[in-house]
Order: structure tokens, then C-alpha cells, then sequence
């Protein structure tokens, strides 16, 4: 795949292809076609006179966007921009993306997938009932594009923090592949949004004439796996060169897909793989204001599903880079979930789990269990709002100088804490970073930065390096490799205010990057499908997309 920054536009043959000409978003220019462009395409009279270039474009969507005060609208605006003109969308996101990036993602993508049958204005992506098994490849071959490198896939059973919304989750892949490019420069046009539509379980759903779904209950076991065994071999036999991100499935689906197909295509699941990533950079981001190394450290989790067991492992390999036996490095993250400590008497975990399990008596409260384990921070992947409370955050401030605070929960109602709950409770010493953004907050005259421990600091550059190297594998030591460049990026500046991650003002060139390491070692591990260039750095900068007008 080339990497044009647009579509160069043919001279149209009679008036109906012109007016197509502005209905095709990979080809409307909007207001910036040229005066000899309308002559010589048929398109005059059907703009407005004046000729505007791409930057006023830019302006002027910022100024109809500002002006909405509600961020499920300018969701819409932004969707509905995207849906008209492709090239006008990135250029406004990548004009400023830490005001765009909560809009196009979270958290208001969790409001737009709650909303979707409701807001539905045009199709985007791919929709794959189970109902059509035996029939994927004829349904995938109806997209246009054949050449696709990036598959975001959900099955909508566990959006964020949200459960269940069923073809609703398609504001899922929806917007992380938007950010793919907005913030890695990967192209759009090598991007597919899919929903493996299996039933919902969500009754409020069924019963919603709006609902767009399949009206039916999730399909289970055999039949469920035969269905997303099809969907990957046709998406073989489609794209050889594509990489399948799984997004947001239930952990008794993630767990075991992920397992199944990670040692035969390229692909990864991103809240297991890509969370641990951007959870690691900011563990190690944050070890530069404890002062402690990383094989120094303990971690408790709130959560202990595969968000959890994900971060877990990823940090225990961490540590084993370090020297540390691999067990003791699993024996210093402890998992915390509903039924409390994850210890090796209870008889309930699963095998995914049992790796963490804790040989200590069993605790009942998280708070008592921070005091039991004594952990240098605790991380909240639980989707349950509120938890880290004022005795978790004291706790934590008692047995650590500066408390490292991670509620990762998203969106931001299902945040474990506030970031002004954590900077006060803790007396301005945690070390705070959170799913969802949080503004600045102030704490006895000095103003903190929190930082969003967001995983788009991961998977849009693994995409360009997967994309430029055509990776065949995505292997564990690539998100190692990751957080390790994204905390690296982290300024004593950054750190003077508590920011422990890159400012997303600059995710372009951060992502950049972290891309250039993780397709270093890409070619290290003998995983790419092109010869080693003598800059990898010139490669990738190469294949970035960036939005522009051709004539």
C-alpha cells in the first residue's frame, strides 16, 4: 500500500459523476476545490464562489465545533465530517489532538455506543452477523478496499466500562482506528471498523426498537468460535497483510482468542496487551519520582480480569529484564476482585489468573488489603467508580512516600478516583494517571498535571511499525520495547507538574517514535516482511499519512 496524503481526483465524464465527485470522502474537497477544478470537473454551480484552502477549512470547523457545549454533538459533528470529507476530518483532529481525541474516543465514545441505534446517521465499517456464518467471505468481500492493513474487531460484550451494547460497540473500532491515524499517520484507507454481531444480552437493548443488532441472545461456546475461527480465516484470505486488533470482548472470549491465534497471524488484543503497555510507561515514567527501580516495586490491582492479568504480566517480564525470577516477578502484582485477594486457597480463579494468586491469608476490603500487601501502587481496572476512596488513597500515602494511583477504569463515571481526590487525600504526594482525562488541579498553591494513561499512546504506533516493517507476528517483547519509548519521551518538566506521559499536544511525534523502536525490534525478532532499511527512521517517517489536498 502507497501512502498518498489524498486520492488524486480524475476529470469527471458529465454532470451526475460530478455531483458523486462531492459525496465520495476520499475525494471531496469541499470549498478548497479551485476555480479550473470546478471548470474542468463539472462542479460549478454546485459550490459556493469563494475558493477557501484547507487551513481555513480547519478554522472554521474549529469554530463550529467550539461553539456546541455538548461533547456528544461534537461527536456527531466530527462523525459526520468524517463521513463527507476524509481529508478535512484528520487534518482537523491532527491540527490539535488533545482537544479532539476525547471527542473521537473516550469517554464520549461510550456515550455514543450507549446512544447508537439513536444517533445512527450512515454506515461505517463492516457488520458480521453470526447469522451469516458460512457467508463472511461473501459479506467481507463487499468492502470496497482491498487492500486492508488494520482490522479493529469487537463483538460489543464489554465496552469500556459500559458491558454489553451489543452493534453498539461499532463507535469502538470506529474510533480507534481514527486515532490509528490521527496520531500514527497510518492511512484510513487501509483501516476496517468490524462488529462480529453475536446476539446481546442486554434486555434494555432488545427491547429498544432503535436497536440495530441481531434480536437475539449472545451465541456461546462451539458455535461462537466457529464463527470468529471463519471470520479470521477469510480475513487471511482477503488481506494476507492485515493485523487484527481484538477490542473489547468479555474475558472468557478474550483470553482464549487471543491465545488461539497469536502464534499463527499477526494480531493482538489491545485492553490485555496495550493496556499493560501504557500502564508499564507509566510505572516506569514514575519510578523516576519515587526514586525505586522497578524490580523495587509492588503492584495491587483492582480488577482481575485480562486488563488486569495483562498489565500484570507485562510488568513481571519488565522485572525479569532486570534479573528477577519470573515467579517472585508474578508474586509482586497481587489481584484484588469482587470476591476479594486472589490468594492460592480460594478455588475459584481461572487459569489465567492462578499465575498471581498470593500464598497470604485472605483479605476482604481493598483497603485491608493494601495494608496486607504493602504495594508501591495500585492500579484500577475494575469499571467500578469510586473505590479507590479516601482510606484506599490514606492507606497508600502511609506506607509510600509518593503513592503511585493508576485508575485506569473507562469511561471517566466508571474512574476508580478523581485526580483531585488522590493529589488531596494523599496531601499533594500521589503520582496520579487515569483512563479519562481530568483537568489541572490545584492543591495548597502548587497545580498538578494529571496524566491519561490512555493506550493510544500504544497501538497507533504499533500500527505504523506493523504497517511500514509488514510485521507477521506482534510479540509481547514489541509492547515492552513500547512503554520503554514512550516513558523515555517523558521531560523533567512533565514530571515537575506530575505528568508522567507524553503531552498528547505532541502524540504525533511521540507515537513516531515509539514506531521507530517498536519496528527495531520488529526486525531484531525477524518478524518483518521487508529488508531492514539503514534508517528506520526514514522508513517510517515515509509511510505517514498526511492529510492534504492532490490535484
Amino acid at each position: 500500500m502507497t501512502t498518498p496524503v489524498s486520492k488524486k481526483i480524475e476529470p469527471a465524464l458529465g454532470h451526475p459523476t460530478s455531483y458523486q465527485l462531492l459525496h465520495d470522502p476520499r475525494l471531496n474537497k469541499g470549498t478548497a476545490f479551485t476555480e479550473a477544478e470546478r471548470r474542468a470537473w463539472g462542479l460549478e454551480g454546485l459550490l459556493p464562489p469563494a475558493v477557501t484552502n484547507i487551513e481555513l477549512q480547519v478554522s472554521r470547523r474549529h469554530a463550529e465545533i467550539a461553539a456546541l457545549d455538548n461533547d456528544l454533538l461534537k461527536y456527531l459533528v466530527l462523525s459526520d465530517l468524517q463521513a463527507r470529507n476524509e481529508t478535512l476530518y484528520y487534518a482537523t483532529l491532527m491540527s490539535d489532538p488533545a482537544t479532539y481525541m476525547p471527542l473521537v474516543y473516550t469517554p464520549t465514545v461510550g456515550e455514543a455506543c450507549q446512544k447508537f441505534g439513536h444517533i445512527f446517521r450512515q454506515p461505517r465499517g463492516m457488520y458480521l452477523p453470526i447469522s451469516a456464518r458460512g457467508r463472511v467471505k461473501e459479506f467481507l468481500s463487499n468492502w470496497p478496499e482491498k487492500d486492508v492493513r488494520f482490522i479493529v474487531v469487537t463483538d460489543g460484550e464489554r465496552i469500556l466500562g459500559l458491558g454489553d451494547l451489543g452493534a453498539g460497540g461499532m463507535g469502538i473500532p470506529i474510533g480507534k482506528l481514527a486515532l490509528y491515524t490521527a496520531c500514527a499517520g497510518v492511512p484510513p484507507q487501509g483501516c476496517l471498523p468490524i462488529v462480529l454481531d453475536v446476539g446481546t444480552n442486554n434486555e434494555t437493548l432488545l427491547d429498544d426498537p432503535l436497536y440495530l443488532g441481531l434480536r437475539q441472545h449472545r451465541e456461546r461456546g462451539d458455535a461462537y468460535m466457529a464463527f470468529v475461527d471463519e471470520f479470521v480465516t477469510v480475513v487471511q484470505q482477503l488481506y494476507p497483510k492485515c493485523c487484527i486488533q481484538w477490542e473489547d470482548f468479555a474475558n472468557i472470549n478474550s483470553v482464549p482468542i487471543l491465545a488461539r491465534y497469536r502464534d499463527k497471524i499477526c494480531t493482538f488484543n489491545d485492553d490485555i496487551q496495550g493496556t499493560a503497555g501504557v500502564a508499564l510507561a507509566g510505572i516506569l515514567a514514575a519510578s523516576r519520582l519515587t526514586g525505586k527501580k522497578l524490580a523495587e516495586q509492588r503492584f495491587l490491582f483492582l480488577g482481575a480480569g485480562s486488563a488486569a492479568t495483562g498489565i500484570a504480566e507485562l510488568i513481571s517480564l519488565a522485572m525479569t529484564r532486570e534479573g528477577m525470577d519470573p515467579a517472585e516477578a508474578r508474586r509482586r502484582n497481587a489481584l484484588f476482585d469482587v470476591h476479594g485477594l486472589l490468594v492460592t486457597s480460594r478455588t475459584d480463579l481461572a487459569e489465567f489468573q492462578k499465575p498471581f494468586a498470593q500464598d497470604r491469608a485472605p483479605v476482604s476490603t481493598f483497603a485491608e488489603a493494601v495494608e496486607s500487601v504493602r504495594p508501591t501502587g495500585i492500579i484500577g481496572v475494575s469499571a467500578v467508580p469510586k473505590l479507590f476512596n479516601q482510606a484506599v488513597i490514606s492507606a497508600m500515602a502511609r506506607v509510600n512516600e509518593r503513592p503511585i494511583i493508576f485508575p485506569y477504569s473507562n469511561p471517566t463515571s466508571r474512574s476508580e478516583c478523581t485526580a483531585e481526590e488522590a493529589y488531596r487525600w494523599s496531601n499533594g504526594r500521589a503520582i496520579f494517571a487515569s483512563g479519562s482525562p481530568f483537568p489541572p488541579v490545584e492543591i495548597a498553591g502548587r497545580r498538578f498535571v494529571p496524566g491519561q494513561g490512555n493506550n493510544v499512546y500504544i497501538f497507533p504506533a504499533l500500527g505504523m511499525a506493523v504497517f511500514a516493517t509488514e510485521a507477521t507476528r506482534v510479540t509481547d517483547e514489541m509492547f515492552l520495547v513500547a512503554a520503554q519509548a514512550v516513558a523515555e519521551q517523558v521531560t523533567e518538566e512533565n514530571l515537575s507538574v506530575g505528568l508522567i506521559y507524553p503531552p498528547q499536544s505532541r502524540i504525533l511525534e511521540a507515537s513516531l517514535h515509539v514506531a521507530e523502536r517498536i519496528a527495531a525490534c520488529i526486525f531484531d525478532q525477524g518478524l518483518a516482511g521487508v529488508k531492514r532499511p539503514d534508517d528506520i527512521s526514514t522508513l517510517i517517517r515515509s509511510r505517514v499519512y498526511r492529510p492534504g489536498y492532490l490535484g
